[in-house]
C-alpha cells in the first residue's frame, strides 16, 4: 500500500515537471535541449546550434548560460556522470569560440570556474580535458583586459601535474597536459601587461622548477654534442622536449626587467637538488637560456652566474668548479654582446675569484682544477672579444701581477703570479697578432720584460711562452720550440718585415735583447728556461727578418758566448746548454741571410763539434757526463768574431757595429745602434738621478763644449814636436787647442804637420772636423767600458737599500740655495720704507707710458 502512494506521487511530480518546463527561462531549455538521454549519444547538434545563435542575438545572457553550464556539470561531476560533463565542456568551448571578444568577459568567470572544477576532480581524463580547453581560451585574444581575473589557482594546479607521479601511461599525459597548461598560461598573462603579472616570484617559484623537473628525466642531454641519435619528432606526448620548449618560449618573452625572475629559480632549483655535480644537466640547461635570450640581455645571464659564484664562495671547489664550468661553455656566447665596462668586469670578477682562491685552499688538487676552470673561462670569454679588447684585457691582467723585486715573497704570492701569467697565456692564445707595434704597447712590454727577470725560473718560462704566442704569426712556433742545427729540414714561413715592424724592433730591440740576455745569466734557470729564450729569438728574428736584426742577433750570440766563457756563477752544465744554442742561432741566421761563406763556416763549426765535442751541440742536458771538457779549452770550436764580420762583408753587410766593442760584455747593459740599452732596474728609476761614489756620469747626447774640442785636438798634436797648420792656423785665435808649447812661424809659408797628426793633408773641411770632433779616442773608450762595467758591478753586488740611497735625486744643494734666495727677498722688503711700500702698484695695475700710446 505505501510503495503504492509513492509512485503515484512521482508520477504527479513528473507531470507537474512537464506542465512548468514551458515556464522556465529560454536560454535553461536550450542548454537543456543539447543534453541527449545517454551520454554516448554525444551532443546534440542541432540545438547546440540554436543555443549558439541564441547567445549571439541575446548577449547579455551569456553569463547566465555559462552560469548554468557550470551547475550542470558540477551535479554530473559529483554523481560521477562524466560523460555529461564532457558534453557540458564541449558546449562551452562552442560558445567560447561563437561569441565575439567583445562579450568574452560575461562568459569567461563562469568558463574559468568550470575549468578549475574540472582540474579539481581526481579523474585524469577530466584534468586532461580541462587543461586542453584552456590551451584553446588562451590562444583567443581579448580587446579589452580583465583586470580582476586571476590564474594563481591554475599556475598551482599545472605545477603539480607536472610533478605526476600516477602510475603507467597516465603520469606522461598529466605531465604533459600540466606543461601545456602552463604554456598556456604564460601566453595569457605576458601579453596584457594590465593583467597579472606571471613574472613575479611566488608564479616563477612553481613554473620553472616544474619545467626543469620534466627536463632533467630526459637522458638526450646526456649525450655527446655531435651524436647522430634522432630526436622524436613527436615530442608534444614527450614530457621533457615540451618542457623544454616551453623554457626557450618563457625566457624568449622575457624582458630585461623579467630575466633575473627566470634565472633565479633556475639557480636555485640547481642548488637544493644538488644538479651542480655532475654538470651535464646545468650545462644544457643554460645553453637553452643563453640561446633562447635577446641577445641584448646575454650578459645578464653571465651576471646572474657571477654572482652565484660568489654567493657560493664557501662550497665545495667541485660546486665552484661545476659553475664556472658551466660559465665557460656560454660565455662565449654572450662576449660577443659585451661592450664597454662589462668586458672588465668580467674578467675583474674572474680575476678577483682567482686571487681568493689562492688566499683560501681548501683542497690543493680540487682547488687547481678549480683555478684552471677559471682560466679556461677567461680564454672562452676573450676569444670571440674583438683583437683591441684582447689587448685592453692582456694590459689589465698585467697590471694585477704583482712585481718580483723580492725573493723570499710568500708561495700563495709566486702562485698567485702564476696563475695570473698562466690566465694571460691563455689570453695570448686566443690573441692573432698582426703587427707588433699593436701588440706590444710600451705600457705592456715593459712589465712584460720586468716580469721575465723573475726569481722564479717558472714565472719566467710562463713569460716566455707568452711572448712565444704574441709573437709567432706564421704557425713557426712548433718548428723552433727545440734548438737545432740542421735548419734546412724544418721549412719555415719566412715572409718580408713590414715597415711598422722593423721600426718596432729598431725602437724596442736592444731593451727586449738585454732582458733575454739578462735572464740568461741566471743560475736557476734550467733546460726549458733556456730553450724557451732560444725560442724567443728564434722567433724574433724570422717574423722581423732583416739586415740590422741579424747583425743584432749575431752581437747577442757572441755575447751569450762570452757570458757561457766567463761566467762564473753558472754551472758547467748550463754552460754547455748555452754554447748548445749559440750555434743553433747562428745556423738560423747563416740560413737566412743566405751568404755563403758563412753558412759553410757555421756547417764547419757543426761537423767539428760533432766530432770533438758534442755536448755543444742540441739536445739540451740538464745532466752532463763529469768528462765532457768545457769550451774555454777547445777556442776551434768557438763563434769567431773576426770570421762572422769577414764573411758579412763578403755578403755585402756593413760588420762595423759587429765589429765594435760587444754591448753584452760581463753581463752589463751597453749601448748599440746609438741606442741606450736598459736593464730592468734602470726601467723602473729612469728618472732618477744615479750617482755612485766617485763615478761622474755623463749624458751620450750633449753637445761638445770648448773642453770637449780642446782635448780632441789636443790628442792630434804630438806635444814634442811643433804643431801643425791644419790643427791652429785655420782656427783664429785658437792655437791654445795643442797641448804643444810651440807656435806656428807667421813668416814660415810652407804647412807643417805634427808627426802623428791624423788629419788629412790636404785643405781642412766641415766633414774633417766633425770627424775630429765626434770621433772618440781608446783612451775616452777604456774609461767609459770602465764606467759601464762599475755602475753594472755596483747594480748588481751593491745591496737594495744602498742602491735606493744612491738613485735618490740630491736636493740639499738646491734646497740651500732657494732658501738663501728667500731669505735675501725676505731682508729686502724689510728694508723698505713705508712710502715706497704704499706707492708698491701691482703690475696689473700699472699703466702704460704715454710713449707707448699711439
Amino acid at each position: 500500500m505505501g510503495k503504492e502512494k509513492v509512485t503515484k506521487v512521482r508520477r504527479t511530480l513528473l507531470g507537474c515537471c512537464g506542465c512548468c518546463s514551458a515556464l522556465r527561462p529560454r536560454y535553461k531549455r536550450l542548454v537543456d535541449n543539447i543534453f541527449p538521454a545517454s551520454p554516448q549519444e554525444g551532443l546534440i547538434k542541432g540545438n547546440l546550434e540554436k543555443l549558439t545563435f541564441y547567445s549571439l542575438s541575446s548577449p547579455e545572457k551569456l553569463d547566465r548560460i555559462g552560469d548554468y553550464l557550470y551547475q550542470k556539470a558540477a551535479r554530473d561531476i559529483s554523481r560521477k556522470r562524466y560523460g555529461f560533463v564532457i558534453i557540458a565542456m564541449e558546449a562551452m568551448d562552442q560558445l567560447l569560440h561563437a561569441c565575439h571578444s567583445q562579450q568574452l568577459n560575461l562568459f569567461v568567470e563562469s568558463y574559468l570556474k568550470m575549468i578549475q572544477k574540472l582540474l579539481e576532480s581526481t579523474e585524469p581524463e577530466l584534468q586532461i580535458l580541462a587543461t586542453l580547453s584552456f590551451v584553446k581560451f588562451a590562444n583567443i585574444e581579448e580587446d579589452t583586459p580583465s583586470y580582476h581575473r586571476r590564474y594563481d589557482f591554475f599556475v598551482s594546479k599545472f605545477s603539480s601535474m607536472c610533478h605526476s607521479g600516477a602510475q603507467g601511461d597516465n603520469r606522461n599525459r598529466i605531465r604533459v597536459a600540466g606543461i601545456q597548461g602552463l604554456q598556456a598560461v604564460v601566453r595569457k598573462t605576458v601579453s596584457d601587461d594590465l593583467v597579472e603579472n606571471i613574472w613575479k616570484p611566488v608564479h616563477m617559484d612553481k613554473i620553472v622548477p616544474s619545467l626543469l623537473f620534466n627536463m632533467q628525466e630526459s637522458s638526450f642531454y646526456l649525450k655527446e654534442p655531435n651524436s647522430t641519435d634522432i630526436i622524436p619528432e613527436d615530442h608534444a606526448n614527450d614530457p621533457p622536449m615540451l618542457a623544454e620548449t616551453c623554457l626557450r618560449e618563457l625566457v624568449t618573452r622575457a624582458s630585461f626587467g623579467h630575466i633575473r625572475a627566470v634565472l633565479r629559480p633556475v639557480l636555485k632549483h640547481f642548488d637544493l637538488h644538488k644538479l651542480w655535480v655532475p654538470n651535464q644537466f646545468a650545462i644544457h640547461t643554460f645553453r637553452i637560456i643563453i640561446f633562447s635570450i635577446q641577445a641584448q640581455y646575454s650578459y645578464t645571464v653571465v651576471e646572474s652566474l657571477m654572482a652565484h659564484l660568489d654567493e657560493n664562495s664557501k662550497s665545495s671547489p667541485k660546486i665552484r668548479t661545476s659553475i664556472v664550468d658551466v660559465l665557460s661553455k656560454i660565455i662565449a656566447i654572450a662576449a660577443g654582446e659585451s661592450v664597454g665596462p662589462s668586458v672588465l668586469e668580467i674578467i675583474n670578477s674572474l680575476l678577483s675569484h682567482l686571487k681568493d682562491s689562492v688566499k683560501n685552499p681548501i683542497s690543493q688538487a680540487e682547488e687547481k682544477m678549480y683555478q684552471e676552470a677559471l682560466i679556461n673561462a677567461l680564454g672562452e670569454f676573450a676569444n670571440h672579444l674583438p683583437d683591441y679588447q684582447k689587448i685592453e684585457i692582456m694590459m689589465f691582467i698585467m697590471n694585477k701581477i704583482p712585481f718580483p723585486l723580492v725573493e723570499n715573497r710568500s708561495p700563495a704570492d709566486n702562485l698567485l703570479q702564476s696563475i695570473l701569467l698562466k690566465s694571460l697565456l691563455k689570453v695570448g692564445t686566443k690573441y692573432q697578432t698582426i703587427q707588433l707595434n699593436n701588440t706590444f704597447p710600451v705600457s705592456f712590454l715593459e712589465p712584460l720584460l720586468r716580469m721575465s727577470l723573475a726569481p722564479d725560473p717558472e714565472m719566467r718560462l710562463l713569460v716566455q711562452k707568452i711572448l712565444h704566442t704574441l709573437i709567432d704569426r706564421h704557425s713557426n712556433l712548433e718548428k723552433l720550440t727545440k734548438p737545432i742545427v740542421n735548419v734546412e729540414k724544418i721549412q719555415l714561413t719566412i715572409e718580408k718585415t713590414s715597415r711598422p715592424d722593423l721600426i718596432f724592433i729598431n725602437k724596442h730591440g736592444p731593451v727586449i735583447y738585454d732582458a733575454l740576455y739578462t735572464s740568461l745569466q741566471m743560475d736557476s734557470n734550467g733546460v726549458e728556461n733556456i730553450e724557451a729564450v732560444y725560442t724567443t729569438l728564434a722567433l724574433l728574428y724570422v717574423e722581423l727578418s732583416s739586415t740590422e736584426t741579424a747583425i743584432d742577433i749575431l752581437q747577442l750570440i757572441l755575447g751569450i758566448q762570452s757570458l757561457a766563457l766567463n761566467s762564473t756563477v753558472l754551472t758547467n752544465d748550463l754552460k754547455h746548454n748555452l754554447h748548445s744554442i749559440v750555434i743553433s742561432l747562428l745556423a738560423l741566421v747563416a740560413d737566412e741571410l743566405a751568404i755563403k761563406e758563412l753558412k759553410d763556416y757555421s756547417k764547419k763549426l757543426v761537423a767539428a763539434r760533432k766530432q770533438d765535442a758534442p755536448h755543444l751541440l742540441p739536445d739540451l742536458l740538464e745532466r752532463y757526463p763529469a768528462n765532457c771538457e768545457l769550451a774555454n779549452k777547445l777556442p776551434h770550436l768557438l763563434i769567431d768574431q773576426m770570421a762572422i764580420c769577414e764573411y758579412l762583408k763578403a755578403g755585402g753587410l756593413d760588420p762595423t757595429r759587429l765589429a765594435q766593442t760587444s754591448p753584452y760584455g760581463a753581463g752589463a747593459p751597453g749601448t748599440s745602434s746609438g741606442m741606450q740599452r736598459h736593464s730592468w732596474v734602470e726601467l723602473s728609476a729612469r728618472n732618477s738621478v744615479a750617482e755612485l761614489g766617485n763615478v761622474e756620469i755623463d749624458s751620450a747626447n750633449s753637445s761638445p763644449g770648448v773642453q770637449k774640442m780642446r782635448e780632441k785636438l789636443s790628442s792630434l798634436c804630438d806635444s814634442r814636436t811643433k804643431p801643425c797648420d791644419e790643427c791652429v792656423c785655420y782656427l783664429a785665435n785658437m792655437s791654445d787647442f795643442c797641448s804643444s808649447p810651440f807656435k806656428p812661424e807667421p813668416n814660415d809659408n810652407s804647412p807643417t804637420k805634427c808627426i802623428t797628426c791624423k788629419l788629412p793633408e790636404e785643405a781642412l773641411t766641415f766633414e774633417s772636423m766633425k770627424k775630429v770632433l765626434t770621433e772618440q779616442t781608446d783612451s775616452k773608450k777604456e774609461q767609459e767600458a770602465e764606467r759601464r762595467e762599475q755602475i753594472s758591478h755596483t747594480f748588481r753586488t751593491a745591496p737594495f737599500s744602498e742602491l735606493v740611497r744612491k738613485t735618490q735625486p740630491k736636493h740639499d744643494a738646491l734646497q740651500s740655495k732657494l732658501n738663501e734666495i728667500f731669505k735675501s727677498l725676505s731682508v729686502n722688503e724689510g728694508h723698505r720704507s713705508p712710502t715706497d711700500r704704499k706707492n708698491n702698484v701691482p703690475v696689473y695695475e700699472q699703466n702704460f707710458p704715454e710713449l707707448f700710446v699711439h
